[in-house]
């Protein structure tokens, strides 16, 4: 019986294996077959190729990725829309646009048109105009800092966080249209996660930067590039006194405004605010207000509800040849006096048109960037002594600090406030030749009127020379010369004796007056310092 069971347990064993191989060999030989009619597919085709495979995903992490995961949630898509106003220029529909784009390489209309702020583009939807741009969240209760022109005169500000498809409303905190800043405010869900701020002062040109925003719309894109310099209001047409730039390649398009540009800590080292184009979109630069600026802006915004700056009352010249025109008056450094504000602190205290500050409390003062700076950051009603070099004799004057916005708050007015129009006296006219390569004569006194000059000074250019000096540095036919190296013009005479003591190779700096209608400047007349070298014989 035994024996028999035995014989029985090894069929079923045999039996088995034989299932079990039978099986292998049936699925190697689909898999043979399969493989045969691939090769078969692809030799077909490419007989010596061979086919590819995908690896396992496998995500490279790099710094750029840590940071922007870090960061993204911080940064927020804003929505701005307004009914345009009677009496106020509205958006028109595109097909009746006089303001159409001509073409990619269309020409600017004014040079300061290729810098141009970056908010998104208008759309025309039931006679509402939109625009979009981008913020980031600086404060865990829904504070948020984008740029002033993406609110600017909107009716509805609407914010979409990072990830959340909620439309929260936004409401202006408060604005300030000199750096181009505006400070949000959103009620959230819940505590909302702040950028981290970074220190400007420390970037340098070569730093690589991040750029996050919504550019067309899109949300959460980001660029990356470097800081390709570091530029001053002065450098760019249209910037405002405080506006400071940091100048970088990364990719910023319409819709960047407002948007976060970060180091490579992951830190907020400047606010996206403009672009040069030709074109309307990214052409390789672009320009972020420093991180320390927005700072002090937002502080001052969420304590008063906006921003004080402190002045003394005076304006200096635009000029980016500060070395020459310091040379030109015998100085190494300062800020030479051009205007002093009708009852303003400076003008009190003794300081005149033409007086050079060398120093602010007994420290140097290298040019009217850091004066402008260190005097709008001191506290109103505090006193500064000023260091002034009047004709080669030092003075100081102990000047108190006033509000800005009080200090010029007639600066609008004062091309009206001139004494009615008297009848023009008989002015012997004259003429003369100098070096510069001009024609000039007396100014009559509807002249001077006209461009707000004090009584007996000045003379008119008749004519400028084609390849002079004059036409080098800029002089036009029309312009009013105030003064030569500080020395001030009354008559022809007056320029003719003081060109005669300038020596070839010497830096020479005019100080002109130029109506509107000369040389395509707009609105009221302005003053210029003309900078040069007399060239070599």
């Amino acid at each position: 019986m035994q024996l028999f069971q035995k014989i029985r347990q090894q069929r079923l064993l045999s039996f088995g294996l034989l299932l079990i191989t039978l099986a292998v060999g049936i699925a190697i030989g689909i898999i043979t077959n399969t493989g045969v009619k691939a090769e078969r597919q692809v030799s077909a085709v490419a007989p010596d190729a061979t086919p590819l495979n995908i690896p396992k995903a496998d995500p490279i992490a790099n710094d750029f990725t840590k940071l922007t995961k870090r960061v993204e949630p911080s940064v927020v898509y804003i929505e701005s829309d307004y009914l345009p106003k009677p009496g106020k220029r509205g958006v028109r529909p595109k097909e009746n646009s006089e303001d159409e784009d001509n073409g990619e390489n269309a020409e600017p209309k004014d040079p300061s048109d290729v810098f141009k702020h970056f908010f998104g583009g208008p759309q025309q939807r039931s006679f509402r105009t939109e625009g979009s741009g981008t913020g980031f969240v600086v404060d865990r209760n829904g504070y948020i800092i984008t740029n002033q022109h993406v609110v600017e005169n909107a009716d509805r500000i609407k914010v979409r966080l990072a990830g959340d498809n909620t439309d929260y409303r936004g409401r202006v905190v408060g604005i300030d249209k000199e750096t181009d800043l505006a400070v949000l405010k959103i009620d959230p869900k819940g505590p909302l996660v702040p950028v981290q701020i970074g220190n400007s002062d420390s970037v340098q040109v070569g730093d690589w930067v991040i750029a996050i925003g919504s550019p067309f719309g899109l949300q959460a894109t980001v660029t990356a590039g470097i800081i390709s310099a570091e530029r001053t209001s002065r450098d760019l047409p249209g910037a405002n006194q405080f506006q400071n730039f940091l100048q970088t390649d990364a990719a910023i398009n319409p819709g960047n405004s407002g948007g976060p540009l970060l180091n490579t800590r992951g830190e907020v080292i400047g606010v996206n605010t403009m672009i040069a184009t030709r074109s309307g979109s990214y052409e390789g630069i672009g320009f972020a207000l420093p991180s320390n600026m927005a700072v002090k802006v937002y502080n001052d915004i969420i304590r008063e509800g906006r921003v004080v700056r402190g002045s003394i009352g005076i304006r200096f010249p635009a000029n980016p040849n500060q070395a020459d025109m310091m040379e030109a008056f015998g100085l190494n450094h300062g800020v030479l006096v051009e205007v002093v504000a009708k009852n303003g602190p400076a003008g009190k205290a003794g300081v005149k048109a033409d007086d050079i500050i060398t120093a602010m409390n007994d420290h140097p003062v290298k040019d009217g960037d850091e004066l402008v700076t260190k005097v709008a950051d001191m506290p109103i009603g505090s006193v500064a002594t000023f260091t002034v070099d009047r004709n080669g004799q030092k003075l100081q004057f102990k000047v108190p600090i006033e509000e800005r916005s009080v200090v010029w708050a007639d600066e609008l007015q004062l091309s009206s406030n001139r004494p009615p129009n008297e009848p023009e006296k008989p002015i012997l006219k004259q003429t003369g030749s100098a070096k510069f390569g001009i024609t000039i004569v007396r100014l009559t006194e509807k002249e001077r009127k006209d461009l707000n000059i004090g009584d007996g000074s000045g003379v008119k250019v008749l004519a400028v020379d084609p390849g002079s000096f004059a036409e080098d540095i800029g002089m036009h036919e029309g312009d009013a010369i105030l003064s030569i190296n500080r020395k001030l013009v009354e008559s022809p005479d007056d320029v003719m004796k003081v060109q005669a003591d300038f020596k070839p190779g010497q830096a020479i700096a005019v100080h002109v007056a130029r109506s509107a209608q000369v040389g395509g400047d707009r609105g009221q007349p302005q003053r210029y310092y003309l900078l040069g070298r007399l060239p070599q014989p």
